[in-house]
């Protein structure tokens, strides 16, 4: 059974989408000019689905079996799926798993946005620009001044007859 919202409360909701809309943007942006693969779009796509849920799922039902929690939930699963998307494997390389942490840390933004915790939203906001921007520095930096080579992953070659080594 759906709820009758009034007009000053559907004003509110949608404004809790835009916000969401905005703190991904502003992530996927800066994802964007490091040229990563989910950028702008993605991000802020992310964030308005997330917060769409939250909305959804907190005012858009009523009765004892309504139960908000169960749709935030079920944005931290379907997001898992988007994000194992971008994480690639390539000659024996790991490709994608910043920008993987970045969509489910939009995903939580968008959810905050949407449940009206606007300043927890913006401050997910600024520290997840921190972790990308200044800790890349950081790392960047350090990398340099040890002389350590690039981060590599290495994932081992598959055995020619396609089983794994711990199965008979």
């Amino acid at each position: 059974m759906t709820v009758d919202l009034s007009v000053a409360t559907q004003i509110d909701l949608s404004l809790r989408l835009t916000v969401g809309l905005i703190l991904g943007g502003v992530i996927g942006f800066e994802r964007e000019l490091h040229r990563q693969p989910a950028g702008f779009r993605t991000h802020s796509l992310v964030a308005l689905g997330a917060a769409l849920f939250t909305v959804v799922s907190a005012f858009g039902f009523e009765g004892s079996m309504a139960d908000p929690t169960r749709i935030a939930a079920q944005i931290v699963s379907g997001i898992g799926f988007i994000g194992a998307g971008t994480i690639l494997q390539h000659r024996g390389h790991i490709r994608g798993l910043t920008t993987a942490a970045s969509l489910w840390a939009v995903a939580a933004i968008g959810t905050a946005a949407g449940a009206g915790m606007y300043v927890v939203a913006i401050a997910g906001t600024v520290l997840i620009l921190v972790v990308l921007s200044l800790l890349d520095w950081v790392e960047n930096f350090t990398k340099r001044k040890l002389q350590l080579g690039k981060a590599r992953y290495d994932v081992p070659d598959e055995p020619e007859d396609g089983l794994s080594e711990d199965l008979p």
